[in-house]
């Protein structure tokens, strides 16, 4: 590899693990992504960024895709480019952006898994709350939908963390990042009663700093967080394949659905790039895709056109 394209490559690295705070497995991924780049344009003669042509670029896309990457790892590789060629331009080491507008398509990213809103209120009605187990796991699915976490910042999720006169929670997500995210009334008394009549018989008079935790006072995990939900699952008759990420998926769909913007939810979820959360407005016109075809009377043979 040609040492000017590796030096470019550390230093955008290292402003991605100081200056923005992502994670540790996230930037590892953008130097494998990168320095893969970078041997790529080495073997077609490419000596620095600046001599970098678009059809290098597209080149080293269609290379991925011939070696059958997940798509994951293809629109992963896609935004590591990205960010890497704007790093470059605010860094104005090169004078022009090479990079050509390559679609998701090209990368084939799977949609994510969603549940319609009639089997996120079956599925969120199973725990019985008259128990103090099913109190606390309403109180968890309520939150889990209602805010987005993922399942590692709700069972990390602090008592202090939680602000119910505001109705809204801080969060520390990947990264370090903290950010403030809302929930609605529903949520809310779900909580308020887990926090005030179940947590403290679980804790029996010991402290802990963490919001959900088991009988034996001991925070919750997430496998125990992931038995329960399957368990909750089966019980609402839901056959799909139902996991924490799939109430986030729900969570930020729902939403643009009814008409959020794109950027609220990008602050919500907590997403560093809004290339991640744009792939939920694929879902959302999905949505309305197959709501067109079966209700439409000019798409469905079984409905008749209204007659003058």
């Amino acid at each position: 590899m040609d040492e000017p394209l590796s030096l470019q490559i550390d230093s955008f690295l290292q402003t991605l693990a100081v200056e923005k705070g992502l994670a540790q497995n996230t930037v590892e991924a953008y130097s494998r992504d990168l320095n893969g780049l970078a041997g790529f344009l080495s073997a077609r003669g490419v000596k620095n960024w600046p001599a970098t042509r678009e059809i290098d670029l597209r080149l080293y896309v269609g290379a991925l895709r011939k070696r059958r990457l997940a798509p994951r790892s293809i629109a992963r590789a896609i935004v590591a480019m990205r960010q890497f060629y704007r790093f470059l331009e605010k860094e104005q080491l090169i004078q022009e952006n090479p990079l050509p507008q390559i679609s998701e398509r090209t990368a084939a990213r799977k949609l994510p898994n969603v549940l319609d809103g009639d089997d996120i209120g079956k599925l969120i009605a199973q725990p019985d709350p008259a128990t103090p187990l099913g109190l606390r796991d309403r109180a968890m699915l309520e939150l889990l939908y209602a805010s987005g976490l993922r399942v590692t910042e709700l069972i990390l999720l602090l008592v202090h963390q939680v602000n119910l006169d505001g109705n809204y929670l801080i969060v520390k997500g990947k990264g370090s990042k903290v950010r403030q995210v809302p929930f609605g009334s529903e949520a809310r008394e779900a909580l308020f009663r887990y926090l005030t009549e179940v947590r403290p018989k679980f804790l029996r008079g010991r402290q802990s700093q963490y919001c959900f935790v088991t009988r034996s006072g001991k925070p919750m995990t997430r496998q125990g967080f992931w038995k329960g939900l399957r368990q909750h699952r089966l019980a609402a008759g839901i056959e799909k394949r139902v996991t924490p990420h799939t109430l986030r998926h729900s969570f930020a769909t729902h939403l643009l659905e009814n008409g959020a913007d794109l950027r609220s939810v990008q602050s919500m979820l907590g997403h560093a790039d809004i290339a991640t959360t744009e792939i939920y407005t694929h879902v959302a016109r999905d949505h309305l895709k197959r709501a067109h075809q079966k209700f439409h009377p000019r798409e469905n043979n079984s409905r008749k056109l209204p007659r003058k």
